[in-house]
Order: C-alpha cells, then sequence, then structure tokens
C-alpha cells in the first residue's frame, strides 16, 4: 500500500528513489533537509575551482614567463574545457550511474588534479626555478601544470552538470509547496558558489601573490576534501532520479524514425500519434509530454503503420515507431540551442574577469594604505559581493514586486530574467572601456609609456569595482535563470545533459573570447605594429577591445528577442505543470 491512514501518499510522486531504490518518503528525505549538504559541497568545491583558477593568468606570467596574449588564451582555453567537459559527465549520469554518482567518482579525479598542481607549486624539480624574480619554466614542468590543469577539467566535469540538478531533485516537481520551493534553491545554489568565490578572490589570491604558490594551491586541494566529506555526509536523505538509459541513442531513434517515415502524412488529430496506454512514460524516470505543433517533420516518427515491427516483448522497436514524449524530447532539445547560444557572447563578456579586467588591473595603482598592495585579481570579490547582495534582494524583494504585476509565480517569466542580465551585461563593458580610456589620458599625462610596472599608472584600481559590480548584478539575473530553465525546461530523463548544455556557454564564451583575443591580435599587429593588447598595456588600446565586447552584446541582445518571442515552454501531461510562464518576453 502507498497511502496513509489519512488519505495522503506518503511517496513522492516524481519516481525519485532513496539510497536503495525504494520510493522516497516525503516526510524523511529531500527537500530543505537535504540541501545544505550539496550547498556546502558546491561552496567548498567552487572555493576550491576559484581559489586556483582565480589568479591562474598571473601565475601562468610569473612562473610560466608567458606573454599577457598567451597567458590570457591559456586561461581561456583552459577554462573553456572546464566548462565543456561536463557534456561527457552528465551523459554518465543520465544515461548509467546517475547523478550521485556521478559526482562521487569524478570528485577523486578533481583531487588528484589540484594534488598535482600543489605539487607543481612546491616540489623541488617540478617547482620552476627563479632568479631575480624571473623564472624560467622547462616543457616537462610546463607539461605537468597543464597535466593537473586538464585533470582537474575532466574533475569538474562530473561535478558540475550534475550538483544543480541533483539539489533541484530533492523537489518534488508533483507537490506545488515543493515544487516553489526549488526556484528558491537556484537562487541560494548560485549564493553558495559565491560565497566560496569570495573566500578565494580575496583570501587565497593573497596568500598566493604574498605567501606562495604551494600554500596557494594547496588550500584549493583542502577545501575540495571538505566538499566531498559535506557530500557523503547527506547521503542518507538524498532522493535520486533513476538514470533513463543513453539520451543520445533515444534522440537517434527519433530522427531515424521520422526518416524512414518521410513520405508518410501527419494526422490532423494529434491523439492518433503513438503513446503508451499506462499512466508512466515508457522512459525511466520521465512523466509523458504532452504533444506541441513545433517541428512537425518529428512527428512522423509516432506516426503509426502497417510496417512498424514489435520487439520480443511485444513493444513497439523505437527504430521504427517512437512515443509522443521520446518526440517532444527531442523537440524540447532543439527549441533550448537557440536561447543556449544567445548564452555563448554574454559568457565571452563575463570570461574577461579572469583575463582582461586582471591585465587591466596590474596597471593600475594597487595600494591599500602605506604597505600593503592588493593583487588586481582580488578584485572579483566585488563581482562575489555584488551577486551576494543582488540574491537575497532578487529573491526577497524584487520577486515579489513583480508577482503582483505580472500575476506569475516566479516574478518574471524565465527567459525575462536572462533577457534582463543581457542588457545589464552591455554596461559593464562599457564602464571597463572608459576605465582603459581614463587609465591611457594618465599614462598620456605623464608620460608613462615605457613604463608598465605594477601601480606605474596613478588611476586607483577601485575604479575597476563598477564593471565587477556590474558584471555580479548580469550573473544574477542570466547565469541563475540559465540555471532554473535549463533544468526546467528540460526532459526530466536529459536534465544532467541540458544543465550541461547550459554550461557549455561559458566553454564556448572562453573560446570566443580567447578566438576574438587570437584574431584582433593577428590584425593589428600587421606591420610591426604593437596591437591592441601588446605586453606594455600602456602602448596598446584596450578599451577598443571592450567596445567590440559591447557591440557583440547588443546585436546579440537583438537577435535574443526574436529567440524569446518564438520559443514554447515544455509541456507534461501533469495539469499542475501545464499552468506555467507564458512564451513570450515581457
Amino acid at each position: 500500500m502507498r497511502s496513509t491512514n489519512n488519505g495522503q501518499d506518503p511517496y513522492t510522486e516524481d519516481g525519485t528513489v532513496d539510497f536503495h531504490g525504494n520510493p522516497a518518503v516525503k516526510k524523511s528525505s529531500g527537500n530543505w533537509r537535504a540541501c545544505p549538504y550539496i550547498l556546502a559541497n558546491e561552496c567548498c568545491e567552487r572555493l576550491a575551482y576559484y581559489g586556483m583558477s582565480t589568479n591562474l593568468v598571473n601565475y601562468m606570467k610569473d612562473r610560466l614567463h608567458q606573454g599577457n596574449a598567451a597567458a590570457a588564451k591559456n586561461v581561456s582555453n583552459w577554462s573553456g574545457t572546464c566548462y565543456v567537459m561536463p557534456l561527457l559527465g552528465a551523459f554518465v549520469a543520465d544515461a548509467y550511474a546517475g547523478r550521485y554518482w556521478t559526482i562521487s567518482s569524478f570528485m577523486i579525479v578533481y583531487i588528484m588534479g589540484l594534488s598535482l598542481l600543489t605539487l607543481t607549486a612546491s616540489v623541488r624539480g617540478l617547482e620552476p626555478r627563479c632568479h631575480g624574480g624571473v623564472c624560467d619554466a622547462s616543457r616537462s614542468q610546463t607539461a605537468a601544470v597543464f597535466a593537473a590543469l586538464y585533470l582537474i577539467a575532466l574533475g569538474t566535469g562530473g561535478i558540475k552538470p550534475c550538483v544543480s540538478s541533483f539539489g533541484a531533485d530533492q523537489f518534488d516537481e508533483s507537490d506545488a509547496s515543493e515544487k516553489k520551493r526549488k526556484t528558491s534553491f537556484f537562487n541560494w545554489f548560485y549564493f553558495s558558489i559565491n560565497i566560496g568565490s569570495l573566500v578565494a578572490s580575496s583570501v587565497l589570491v593573497w596568500v598566493q601573490t604574498d605567501v606562495g604558490w604551494g600554500w596557494g594551491f594547496g588550500i584549493p586541494a583542502a577545501a575540495m576534501a571538505l566538499a566531498v566529506g559535506s557530500f557523503f555526509l547527506g547521503t542518507p536523505l538524498y532522493r535520486h532520479q533513476r538514470p533513463g538509459g543513453s539520451p543520445i541513442t533515444r534522440v537517434a531513434q527519433v530522427i531515424v524514425a521520422a526518416l524512414r517515415k518521410i513520405r508518410v502524412e501527419v494526422p490532423e488529430d494529434k491523439s492518433l500519434l503513438h503513446e503508451t496506454a499506462r499512466e508512466a512514460s515508457a522512459i525511466r524516470g520521465s512523466r509523458k509530454l504532452d504533444h506541441t505543433d513545433q517541428f512537425e517533420f518529428l512527428d512522423r516518427a509516432a506516426v503509426e503503420t502497417a510496417g512498424d515491427e514489435a520487439t520480443k516483448d511485444g513493444q513497439a522497436n523505437p527504430w521504427r515507431l517512437c512515443t509522443v514524449t521520446q518526440v517532444e524530447e527531442l523537440k524540447s532539445l532543439v527549441r533550448l540551442l537557440p536561447v543556449w547560444a544567445s548564452g555563448i557572447v554574454f559568457s565571452a563578456v563575463y570570461s574577461q574577469m579572469g583575463t582582461m579586467f586582471v591585465l587591466q588591473g596590474n596597471t593600475l595603482d594597487r595600494r591599500l594604505g602605506r604597505r600593503f598592495q592588493i593583487p588586481s585579481a582580488s578584485l572579483s570579490l566585488f563581482d562575489t559581493l555584488s551577486v551576494i547582495a543582488w540574491v537575497p534582494v532578487y529573491d526577497r524583494l524584487v520577486v515579489p514586486i513583480a508577482r503582483r504585476f505580472t500575476g506569475r509565480e516566479r516574478g518574471f517569466t524565465q527567459l525575462t530574467r536572462m533577457g534582463v542580465g543581457l542588457v545589464i551585461s552591455i554596461f559593464a563593458m562599457l564602464a571597463a572601456g572608459v576605465l582603459e580610456l581614463t587609465r591611457l589620458s594618465a599614462v598620456k599625462r605623464y608620460g608613462l609609456y615605457d613604463d608598465a610596472g605594477g601601480g606605474a599608472v596613478p588611476v586607483s584600481v577601485f575604479w575597476q569595482v563598477p564593471q565587477y559590480f556590474i558584471v555580479g548584478a548580469a550573473e544574477v539575473f542570466t547565469f541563475i535563470g540559465q540555471l532554473e530553465f535549463f533544468y526546467d525546461q528540460a526532459p526530466d530523463a536529459m536534465r544532467s545533459m541540458c544543465s550541461a548544455l547550459s554550461l557549455t556557454t561559458t566553454a564556448l564564451g572562453n573560446y570566443l573570447s580567447a578566438l576574438l583575443v587570437t584574431i584582433v591580435t593577428g590584425i593589428t599587429t600587421k606591420n610591426e605594429n604593437l596591437g591592441w593588447i601588446p605586453d606594455n598595456l600602456n602602448r596598446g588600446h584596450l578599451d577598443y577591445f571592450f567596445w567590440l565586447l559591447a557591440i557583440l552584446s547588443l546585436l546579440n541582445f537583438g537577435a535574443y528577442l526574436f529567440i524569446a518571442k518564438w520559443y514554447t515552454y515544455k509541456k507534461t501531461t501533469d495539469s499542475q505543470n501545464k499552468v506555467d510562464d507564458d512564451v513570450e518576453l515581457r
């Protein structure tokens, strides 16, 4: 029996199970009681990641003896890889291992990478030799550093796409009160990320700069060990979604079945399309999806014909006949792609905090008092403080006010929220460009063209605070909106994959940034010109690079408006989930 004495079902209705594979009991599992362990895990893991990566461009310059453009490009490529690898981890989670075991396994790889990176900065033979403040890393030492970095990239690939989805799995979407709490979870999940980032961009950057890189990389390794401990402590409380089999196979089946029936007419009455008679979907771990009118060509995969063959167990051969839910899975994925693509330019803007903002800050007056110089990479803590300030304001103030005007539970549609962030990001690049004009004006006024040392330009590094703060505000709207949007709009059995898809915008944003640097450097250094981004920025034009990104961001927002009007939200057969946000960006 699945009912209590008062007639209420004691189990979750979304198919989640406990650690032993039994139906999850609502009162003793999941919900906010399980989330502190997941949030603490994410906080410590992000502390480890940002503690190692925030100042990485300076490590490559100072210890690996790389130039500005080379260091920025290597950091962008590595950071991009960190956000491509989640596609691998998500596939493993959705198809075979489930989110819990995927996170657990990849955390071990992550710690191995952090440990190796610590050794390269502290053990004689692996650590580059330095003389008079100039370091000369051998090929093997450089290779060890990059091996450690790409082990970390592999490790984060199994964690990043699964943790946010695993946290959201703790809330039963069939329960109205739990579904409402899930929206707040994404805000506080991003809040936890930025608490870890705050410690990393302040304390750890100072440790790396003033104490040593060995300690600076060792502390993130210890933080990652804490993340592992926190995650395992919550094991008895977690709810688990069963893996639904390979999503790639299901997508291929729909395409093949539709192509086989290319001459078959789709019936006007869509209720005639093939779907299982039972209440549950044929895809394990997924609810049934309602038919939508877009991409009608794919509906042919669900048209029943006389030539459809049955498998040995009497079920339809999925390579010839697919269910409506399986077809709608692919439609949902295709609809997500334009929204996904619109996040790439935003991510390129975001990536400047780890590259161009740091290089710009290196040339400014970084004095704090008479003796202390703040590391330029530490200015990213103002981005973190911005997010930490904006998350509770958005959750407790902006949403309730917006709810009064729009009548929506979330306040804004998810697409509106992301669009607001895209607009804000334009102003971040404008602020950075204006500061660079001011800096170059000071260089001209004081004749500092050949004095590129730290603090040489008499403009305080704290004038960078506005551009960091604006990026933080944009994150709260766009990145958190993406987290919720890609989880909510993903088919149930493809949520890790779609979360990973949203993360690849960050990867492609980093790659786009690296590509732009390469193109700009190649074009502007012709005929022996120094170019926009020379090693001595006092003779460059970094402001032109910021204007370029502002223009790309404006064009990207224009395209986003068309995408948002075109998008159709996912509908499940559960009537509760049909009442959702409208299609249009408003």
